[in-house]
C-alpha cells in the first residue's frame, strides 16, 4: 500500500450531504452559475487585452527599403546640371557647382557647409608647338585644340574650357629633334639608352596609358630631356581601324586631347606634410615649383592627330613591335629626328604682369594673364552630415569630388551624381523614422585632379580627430565608366562588401546580382588594395590609416573620353550608362555599405583575409631576396600573431552577437564600444609616423604607391623602395636598408595585432 493511500485511509471521512428537495432546481442553479462564471471570464479577458499595451512593431529593414528608393531619373537629372559646364578647380564655374552640391544636400535637411582653403593652383597663360623637318615647306602649327562633334549641345559651352595644357609644366621655350620613348617608363627610356638613342636635350614624345602624365614627364626630365609632348594612341582610345569615334560611338574623336596635373606630390605644394589653414607656414610659390615633386621641363598634351602628324616625319631605326600604333597608323620610328618640334609653355612672371602678354598674345587672354599660371586660389570642400543617435562622435565618411578638367561626366560627376541620389534615399529614410547609431558625413572634395589636394588639405588638418573618431571612408571617384564591377578595399571590408552586392541587382542583368556578375566575369570577387594616388581616398589610407574603399562600374580611368572635352553628358548617356541604371546600383552599394557600417552595433571588419594576403606577399618577397642575408622571418612571425588575433576577435564578434540576440546584452554594453574601438583602430598601427622609405608622407607600411608609377599599389612600399636601391648599389649597406624595412613592416603587424586583441605586454 502506498503511503497516499495509507493517507487517505488515516484521514477523516467527510460529512454526507443530504439528498436536495428539488433534482430540477438544482440543475438550474448549476447551469446558471457555469454560465455567469464563463460570460465573467470573457469579460475579464476583454479588459485585459484592452487594457495592454499593444506589441511593439517589428523595425522596418531599413537596407530593404533603401534599396527600393533608387532613381535613375534623379542620378540623371543631377549630372546634367553638373556639367552644364566645365569646372576646373579654382574657377567661378566650380564654385557655383560647390553651391549646387551644398544646396541639393542642404533641401533634404542636412546640415551643410563649405570649408575654402588657399592653394596653389596651375593654369595656362600661352602654350605652342609646331612641327619642322627637311623636305617640309615650312612648320606646321598644330592648333592645340579640341573641336566640337556634330549636333553637340554643349559647343558653346566648350569655348568656355580651359586651353589644353599641363598643370604644374615648367616655362620654357624648346627647340630640338624628337625622339619617340613609348609610354614614358623608366624601362622605355632604359630600352632607348640601350640602343644608343639620345634623349638627353631631346624633346620627348610619348603615349598615355601604362602610367599617368606626371611620371612621364619626371622619367622624361630624369632621362634629360628638354620638354615632353604626351598624346593619346589610337590603339588604346581610338577603336579598331574604320571604326567611328565620338558622337557615333564611344571612341575618342581624333582632336581628343587628354589633359592633366604633373605635381608628383599630395595636397598643395606649398604646404607638404601640413594642412593649408588660414595664417599657416608656406614655402614661396617659387619653392614650391622648384620642389622634385613638379616636372620642371615645359610638357604639353597632344592629340592623336598631331601626333600622328610627327610619327610621320620622324626617323631613325623602328621602334620594335610593343611599341607599334595601330595598323592604319605610320609606322612609329625612334628618331632623335629629323622630326623638330618647337615647344612654347608661357609662366606668367609677376615682373611682366599686364601689358607684355596682352600686347603678344592678344586681348583674349586677358583674363589667363592676369589670374597667372600658378597662382594661389581658393578651393571649396562641401560638407553635409547626418549626426548619429547613439555613437554621434563616430563617423562613417562618404566622399567624391567634384572638380574636373572639363564638363566631368564620368570623371566625376557620376559620382557626385550618385551621392546626392544616395542621400535623397537617406532623407526619405529618415521620414520613415530611421536614424544612424554613428554619424554619416558627405564630403565633395575640390581640386582633386591637381593632386588630391581638397581632401588631403581637410584630413591634415583633422587628422587626430579622424585617427579616434573614423570608422571607414567610402569613395567614389569615377563611379560608371560602362559595365563591369571593380572596386578596391582595405582587406578587412572585402567580406561586407561581397555580402552587400548579393543583394544589389545587376545594373544590366535584372535576373542577377552584382556579385553573380562579378563572379562570372572574373571566376572569383576581384577586389584590388588602395595603394595607389589614383583619388581621394589616399589621405584616408595612406595617411592616417582609415579603412577605406572605392568602387567603379565599367574600365575606370582608361575609359576613351578619360579628361578631355568629350567626357559630357552625352557620352555618359549613350555609351556609358544608358539608362542610368548603373549609376543607381553604384549609389546602392555606396549606401548600403554605409548603411552597415554606421548602423550595426559590432563594426562588420574582419581582419583573417588581411593575414592572409599579407602570408601570400610576404612569399612573393622572400623570392625577392633569395640569395641574399635578408630574412623574412620577423614578418612571417607578426603574421601569425595577426592571424591568432584576428580569429580571437572574430569569435568575440559572434558571441556578443548571440548576447545581443537573446537580449543578454545592451546595445551600448561597453563591451561592444571597446571591440568596435580595436576593429577600427588596428588599420591605424600598419602606418609609421616616419613613413615609407622615400615616400616620407604616406605612413602605411603595407599597401602605398609605386616609387615608378604612381596609380600602381606597391605591397610593402618601403621595402620594396629598399629593394631596388639595393639592387642599384648592391652593396651590403644597402641590403642592411632592405632588412630593416622588413622589421619595420613586422613591428607594424605585431602593433596592429595588439590593438586588435586589445592586449599589452
Amino acid at each position: 500500500m502506498s503511503r497516499l493511500d495509507a493517507a487517505s485511509l488515516l484521514a477523516p471521512s467527510p460529512p454526507r450531504a443530504k439528498p436536495h428537495a428539488n433534482p430540477r432546481g438544482r440543475r438550474f442553479f448549476c447551469l446558471l452559475s457555469t454560465t455567469l462564471a464563463a460570460l465573467g471570464a470573457s469579460l475579464a479577458l476583454l479588459l485585459f487585452l484592452a487594457l495592454r499595451p499593444a506589441p511593439n512593431p517589428p523595425p522596418p529593414n531599413y537596407g530593404a527599403l533603401f534599396l527600393s528608393l533608387g532613381s535613375n531619373d534623379t542620378a540623371a537629372a543631377h549630372l546634367r546640371a553638373l556639367t552644364l559646364h566645365p569646372h576646373v578647380a579654382g574657377t567661378k564655374a566650380n564654385s557655383l557647382a560647390a553651391r549646387y552640391v551644398r544646396d541639393a544636400l542642404s533641401s533634404l535637411s542636412f546640415p551643410a557647409h563649405i570649408t575654402p582653403y588657399s592653394v596653389l593652383l596651375s593654369y595656362p597663360v600661352h602654350r605652342s608647338l609646331s612641327l619642322s623637318s627637311p623636305g617640309r615647306r615650312g612648320a606646321t602649327s598644330f592648333a592645340l585644340k579640341q573641336e566640337t562633334y556634330r549636333g553637340d549641345p554643349y559647343a558653346a559651352a566648350a569655348a568656355e574650357a580651359i586651353p589644353t595644357f599641363y598643370a604644374y609644366a615648367a616655362s620654357g621655350s624648346v627647340s630640338a629633334e624628337a625622339v619617340y620613348a613609348n609610354y614614358g617608363r623608366e624601362e622605355d627610356f632604359a630600352h632607348l639608352a640601350a640602343r644608343g638613342v639620345a634623349v638627353e636635350g631631346k624633346v620627348a614624345l610619348a603615349r598615355y596609358g601604362r602610367i599617368h602624365c606626371e611620371d612621364i614627364a619626371h622619367n622624361a626630365r630624369a632621362a634629360g630631356a628638354a620638354a615632353a609632348v604626351v598624346y593619346t594612341d589610337p590603339l588604346q582610345y581610338g577603336g579598331a581601324p574604320g571604326e567611328a569615334a565620338f558622337p557615333d560611338s564611344r571612341w575618342l574623336p581624333p582632336s581628343g586631347v587628354l589633359v592633366g596635373s604633373l605635381f608628383r606630390g599630395t595636397g598643395d605644394p606649398t604646404t607638404p606634410m601640413w594642412a593649408s589653414s588660414e595664417g599657416c607656414e608656406r614655402l614661396s610659390v617659387e619653392d614650391a615649383m622648384g620642389s622634385d615633386e613638379m616636372p620642371l621641363i615645359p610638357a604639353l598634351p597632344v592629340s592623336a592627330r598631331d601626333a600622328m602628324e610627327i610619327h610621320a616625319a620622324m626617323g631613325g631605326a623602328v621602334a620594335p613591335e610593343g611599341w607599334q600604333g595601330r595598323e592604319d597608323g605610320p609606322v612609329y620610328r625612334l628618331g632623335p629626328g629629323p622630326a623638330v618640334l618647337n615647344l612654347t609653355y608661357l609662366v606668367w612672371d609677376r615682373q611682366f604682369r599686364g601689358g607684355f602678354t596682352v600686347v603678344f598674345f592678344g586681348v583674349t587672354l586677358l583674363l589667363w594673364i592676369l589670374q597667372g599660371n600658378d597662382t594661389m586660389a581658393t578651393i571649396e570642400n562641401v560638407f553635409a552630415i547626418i549626426e548619429g543617435a547613439e555613437e554621434p562622435d563616430r563617423y562613417v565618411i562618404l566622399g567624391n569630388h567634384r572638380d574636373a578638367w572639363t564638363f566631368g561626366a564620368s570623371d566625376p560627376n557620376s559620382g557626385t551624381a550618385a551621392m546626392i541620389e544616395l542621400a535623397q534615399r537617406f532623407s526619405m529614410l529618415q521620414k520613415q523614422g530611421w536614424r544612424p547609431r554613428r554619424t554619416i558625413i558627405f564630403c565633395s572634395w575640390d581640386a582633386e585632379e591637381y593632386g588630391l589636394t581638397g581632401s588631403t588639405e581637410w584630413v591634415e588638418e583633422n587628422l587626430e580627430m579622424l585617427s579616434t573618431k573614423a570608422v571607414a571612408y567610402l569613395n567614389i571617384d569615377v563611379s560608371v565608366v560602362g559595365p563591369g564591377f571593380l572596386p578596391s578595399t582595405t582587406p578587412q571590408l572585402d567580406e561586407l562588401l561581397q555580402e552587400i552586392t548579393k543583394v544589389v541587382q545587376d545594373p544590366d542583368n535584372s535576373s542577377q546580382t552584382v556579385y553573380d556578375s562579378w563572379i562570372k566575369s572574373n571566376g572569383s570577387p576581384r577586389i584590388l588594395r588602395l595603394g595607389d594616388g589614383g583619388s581621394d581616398y589616399s589621405a584616408f589610407v595612406q595617411h592616417a590609416g582609415i579603412p577605406s574603399m572605392n568602387i567603379v562600374f565599367g574600365e575606370g580611368p582608361g575609359y576613351p573620353v578619360y579628361h578631355t572635352l568629350y567626357d559630357d553628358y552625352v557620352w555618359m548617356a549613350k555609351f556609358g550608362d544608358p539608362g542610368f541604371r548603373r549609376h543607381v546600383a553604384a549609389a546602392s552599394i555606396w549606401g548600403m555599405m554605409a548603411l552597415r557600417l554606421a548602423n550595426d552595433e559590432i563594426i562588420p571588419f574582419n581582419y583573417m583575409s588581411y593575414s592572409i594576403e599579407l602570408e601570400a606577399y610576404t612569399k612573393v618577397l622572400e623570392n625577392q631576396v633569395k640569395g641574399t642575408a635578408v630574412t623574412c622571418s620577423p614578418l612571417y612571425n607578426s603574421i601569425k600573431d595577426l592571424r591568432t588575433a584576428a580569429t580571437k576577435v572574430n569569435n568575440e564578434q559572434k558571441e556578443l552577437r548571440k548576447l545581443l540576440l537573446s537580449k543578454q546584452l545592451n546595445r551600448d554594453s561597453l563591451k561592444i564600444r571597446q571591440l568596435n574601438d580595436q576593429l577600427m583602430q588596428a588599420e591605424r598601427a600598419f602606418t609609421s609616423r616616419e613613413g615609407i622609405f622615400k615616400q616620407e608622407w604616406f605612413k602605411h607600411l603595407v599597401y602605398g604607391p609605386s616609387d615608378q608609377n604612381d596609380w600602381d599599389t606597391a605591397v610593402y612600399p618601403g621595402i620594396a623602395n629598399a629593394i631596388a636601391s639595393a639592387q642599384s648599389s648592391n652593396t651590403s649597406e644597402s641590403w642592411k636598408s632592405v632588412q630593416h624595412e622588413i622589421y619595420r613592416v613586422a613591428r607594424a603587424v605585431t602593433q596592429a595585432s595588439a590593438v586588435l586583441s586589445g592586449r599589452l605586454t
